[in-house]
């Protein structure tokens, strides 16, 4: 089965998710979530799966260094597997914020309980999901898990094919490409 991307008007925007350990624990939950990914008309531009050393983790969360939840997050997000992707698609970053749910798991169950964290969050820390805030905030943790994708060349090289609707899905690699899988 192919699944091309439909064609798009609006220059596609790029985002940061991360699939935590404590989804990744779990390979049901993990595919549900890349399907609520393709589902949600993302472009899967990049993905990978990793397992961070803790210093990882502290220069991830550098700026939260100081708070009461820091070293409870740093060790959880140590404490495993966990996916990342660059997803696109117009208004990303919102979208997949939308996705998420609130951070806080007890008001995501309450408010949002058909968003990721409302279905599949355990608490605060173990909330099942990342996503960035901003345009710059996506641009540097991008950075950050894919230090070998170049953002600017993307956006000039290959999103105007993307959004053009000219992306197939590889159902092998799990990702968005430009050629047609074989």
């Amino acid at each position: 089965m192919f699944i091309t991307v439909p064609r798009l008007s609006r220059v596609l925007q790029l985002t940061l998710a991360v699939i935590k350990p404590d989804a990744v624990a779990h390979p049901l939950i993990l595919e549900t979530l890349h399907e609520k990914i393709l589902e949600n008309n993302f472009i899967i531009v990049r993905r990978k799966d990793l397992i961070w050393k803790k210093e990882n983790s502290e220069m991830f969360y550098a700026e939260h260094s100081g708070r009461f939840f820091y070293q409870r997050l740093v060790e959880f997000m140590s404490s495993g597997p966990m996916r990342a992707y660059v997803l696109a698609r117009d208004d990303a970053i919102h979208h997949w914020r939308e996705m998420m749910g609130p951070t806080k798991v007890f008001k995501a169950r309450h408010t949002a309980p058909d968003t990721i964290r409302g279905q599949f969050g355990l608490t605060d820390t173990r909330n099942t999901t990342h996503g960035s805030d901003s345009v710059e905030s996506a641009h540097t943790e991008i950075n950050f898990f894919f230090p070998d994708f170049c953002i600017g060349r993307w956006m000039e090289e290959e999103e105007p094919s993307y959004r053009a609707g000219k992306a197939f899905y590889d159902t092998h690699k799990l990702i968005h490409t430009l050629s047609r899988p074989s």
